[in-house]
């Protein structure tokens, strides 16, 4: 596979690489952020999702634990009542964030947990234990479902623990066989998917409309429309090229050192993301577009608060903007309103969206510097407004109901 950083960027597939970077950020934060890439086949999308396996960095757990348990926080059956001193004792390791994928042809036991064989017939120590499945060992990274709609189609056991996983952050999971206590445990793992909407058995929102709802964030992966982007993507994929390639990589030749810059920026921005909030004002303007446009899940608005702060760190900002939240706006809503509802919505924000920012100065005192920063695009400060314009943008802000 190409390394992350040799990855063509372009206009198209950019929103995706904003989305799998803020997830990351977050799920090493501690706080999952569930992203579904929507798009034709053959635009890249799970390559550059496969590929971020080559950035994740580091997490410590307990020495051993199957369960990814931090050693802060441990939560698996085994460790979640031991006293800090036992667990101390055990040490502590390093691994990689998980990053596992759930194929069509998983079975419920597999995504779960079932009975562990291998203790079971052991000739010298015969017992009876589970076995966690590839979500529980996925706790503190990332679970990648490739054409989840297809899964949600043909596999509604697996949905429904998706569902469970995904409710809430984080999740919870209940594994359970016959004639073993049934285990319970929470889970943080933020879930990536990919799908083409335009394939059988069509978008996932119409398949599974409960399952579309608990991702955060969803975005269309565009086309490249630059013939040096696809000449350069054609090179790459020719018979010759994959060659030498794959002597590249035999030989190590691929210079691995430049995916350290992303994995170095997503530990700086994480231990950011603890320390950053979002302005009231920012708070309101999310809470007046729910209530005046009727969205219907509040789920929404928690992704646009979630999405708008993870985008402003990435993009190196000491402060959450308008900007941020109008940038994600549109990936947090396109899979929970209808097209009409989206469309309307996105034109009132631009409207109004730098009065928002206007108002929400009204009863500060500001610095210059400060105002200019707030103050985009053909926005003017408040003092160079006439009363009478001022009175308009609040009735206009104001949301009607009737």
């Amino acid at each position: 596979m190409i390394p992350f950083y040799m990855l063509e960027r372009y206009e198209g597939n950019e929103p995706l690489f904003e989305l799998v970077t803020m997830s990351m950020v977050s799920t090493y934060a501690g706080e999952p952020l569930h992203v579904h890439a929507e798009g034709l086949r053959g635009t890249g999308k799970t390559t550059i999702m496969r590929s971020c396996r080559d950035i994740l960095p580091n997490i410590t757990r307990i020495k051993g634990c199957i369960y990814n348990c931090d050693p802060d926080n441990p939560h698996c059956p085994l460790h979640r009542d031991m006293s800090l001193e036992e667990i101390a004792a055990l040490g502590s390791e390093e691994i990689p964030m998980p990053f596992l994928e759930i194929s069509h042809s998983a079975k419920v036991g597999t995504v779960a947990g079932s009975i562990d064989l291998a203790r079971l017939t052991d000739p010298n120590n015969p017992a009876a234990q589970l076995l966690p499945g590839l979500i529980p060992q996925a706790h503190r990274g990332i679970i990648f479902i490739d054409e989840i709609n297809r899964l949600a189609d043909t596999s509604p056991e697996i949905t429904d623990i998706l569902l469970d996983v995904m409710g809430n952050k984080p999740g919870h999971l209940q594994i359970e066989e016959a004639g073993l206590p049934t285990v319970d445990i929470t889970v943080s793992v933020s879930v990536w998917a990919a799908s083409n909407p335009d394939e059988d058995p069509g978008p996932l929102e119409e398949i599974r409309r409960q399952l579309s709802d608990r991702f955060d964030l969803v975005c269309y992966m565009g086309r490249p429309d630059s013939v040096d982007v696809l000449a350069n993507m054609l090179e790459e994929n020719s018979h010759r090229q994959k060659i030498r390639n794959a002597m590249k990589k035999s030989s190590n030749v691929y210079d691995y050192s430049k995916n350290d810059k992303y994995r170095e920026e997503i530990i700086i921005w994480a231990q950011k993301y603890s320390q950053t909030d979002m302005p009231d004002f920012l708070r309101n303007f999310i809470a007046r577009l729910y209530i005046k446009h009727n969205l219907e899940s509040i789920r929404a608005i928690e992704a646009m608060q979630q999405g708008a702060i993870l985008h402003s760190l990435i993009k190196n900002r000491d402060k959450v903007m308008i900007t941020d939240v109008t940038r994600i706006l549109p990936l947090a809503l396109k899979h929970r309103v209808d097209g009409d509802t989206l469309v309307k919505l996105i034109n009132d924000v631009e409207s109004r969206g730098a009065r928002e920012g206007i108002l929400s100065f009204k009863n500060k005192k500001n610095k210059r510097d400060e105002d200019d920063e707030y103050f985009q695009q053909n926005a003017r400060a408040l003092k160079d407004m006439s009363r009478s314009e001022l009175v308009n943008t609040e009735k206009d802000l104001t949301p009607t109901h009737g």
